[in-house]
């Protein structure tokens, strides 16, 4: 078994599910454990500079430029140890399916749980190879725990082959990026990159430079609730003014059907009563005219209730959360360019694909680290049916040594 299969089988064991409600960084104390075993790990296997961020949880480390590359950019490489809340990450029992036929694969047979190609067209493509899936009753953690282990797997490599060129490189774990504040706490400063790449994509060959440009929206309605009986002409039911607030946005601008760099208005939460109403909304659109458009809409939507039911009725907010970090990498073609290069000489085939979501890279891209993303191999995550390919996991390890290479 390969050094990347074997620390991702031990990471997925530990769960680091995030928590958007806590308020607190890390959101969760048991994303702590994993941070604490990579800073250990890290150290046993001769990195220098490791740091274990005790207040926040990140980790930072080194792994020093061989002889004569000590003045090569830093290139840093970053993965996420956080799980999403989406589906339980408690008690994963991964399994390796070897020799996949490119079938259905049976994952529960009590409680009758299947992948099936039918549902999941993807995984026949992956016929020969080696799959890890769970028993179906939690998500695997490939994402973002494929990404964590090939990194650690690829430093682990450079240090014992000291004869591989390469200049410095600086690796980074981070909590919290499934609840979007994977960057909140990250010390650019301190990481010392002249860039990076985020590991957090799917398939292998997949090559992203480009997120959507996206914000939280929150409606509040306010209403008015009196006896049904005697009710007209003095009621406001604060439900249906939401209900009203959302048939006034694009029917069609919605995650149910849109794909590709489409946007839309996705709500998230409703909660309330007749006399107060509370509605989430995430607002994204690759096109930055676009995304100014949907949020001054949203705002819109909240001041044509206000004119008909009355002003303060509804109280409306947008906070803009990431940007398209196509605009900043846009001036660092040569972070595709080489990574694109290695995988074909890897065998496969480069996609370069716009997220439909959003990666530490585009916060960092901000914040002064231009940072593209790379694939892990992994797929449908933040699902019971997510799962990882052996051989794709090897060749993105590969990808990540022979990368850094390319900047010796």
């Amino acid at each position: 078994m390969s050094k990347t299969i074997e620390y991702f089988l031990q990471y997925v064991k530990i769960d680091t599910q995030s928590d958007e409600n806590t308020g607190t960084t890390p959101s969760t104390a048991k994303q702590r454990t994993l941070a604490e075993l990579l800073a250990a790990q890290l150290k046993e296997m001769g990195a220098e500079e490791v740091t274990y961020d005790r207040e926040y949880g990140y980790v930072y480390a080194t792994i020093p430029a061989s002889a004569g590359c000590e003045s090569s950019p830093v290139l840093g490489f970053i993965a996420h140890m956080d799980t999403s809340p989406a589906v339980s990450g408690a008690g994963v029992k991964s399994r390796i399916v070897e020799g996949y036929d490119g079938g259905d694969i049976l994952l529960d047979e009590k409680e009758g749980i299947v992948l099936k190609v039918s549902e999941f067209p993807e995984i026949a493509e992956l016929s020969g190879q080696d799959l890890i899936v769970t028993d179906g009753k939690t998500l695997l953690g490939a994402d973002d725990k494929a990404g964590v282990a090939e990194i650690m797997a690829a430093a682990e490599y450079l240090l014992k082959h000291p004869e591989h060129r390469h200049g410095k490189l600086r690796v980074g774990f981070t909590p919290d990026e499934e609840i979007g504040e994977g960057a909140d706490h990250f010390d650019v400063a301190l990481f010392g990159a002249d860039f990076a790449y985020t590991v957090d994509g799917g398939a292998l060959g997949e090559l992203e430079d480009e997120t959507f440009n996206a914000a939280a929206g929150r409606i509040v309605v306010h209403g008015r609730n009196v006896h049904p009986g005697s009710a007209k002409g003095k009621m406001k039911n604060a439900i249906l003014v939401a209900q009203e607030f959302q048939g006034l946005l694009p029917v069609f601008q919605n995650p149910m059907y849109t794909e590709g760099r489409e946007g839309f208005f996705h709500l998230d939460a409703i909660s309330g009563n007749v006399e107060e109403t509370a509605a989430e909304y995430i607002i994204r659109d690759h096109d930055r005219e676009r995304f100014e458009e949907k949020k001054a809409l949203f705002l819109a939507c909240a001041d044509f209730l206000n004119r008909k039911y009355g002003e303060g009725t509804v109280t409306a907010e947008v906070k803009d959360s990431y940007y398209n970090m196509k605009e900043v990498l846009a001036g660092h073609s040569h972070l595709m360019e080489n990574a694109a290069e290695i995988l074909r000489e890897l065998g496969a085939e480069p996609r370069v694909t716009p997220i439909r979501g959003g990666t530490d890279g585009a916060r960092l891209s901000y914040m002064g680290l231009p940072c593209p993303n790379l694939c892990t191999g992994g797929g449908n995550f933040h699902s019971r049916y997510e799962y990882a390919c052996v051989q794709s996991m090897e060749k993105v390890t590969e990808l990540l040594i022979r990368l850094a290479g390319k900047y010796a």
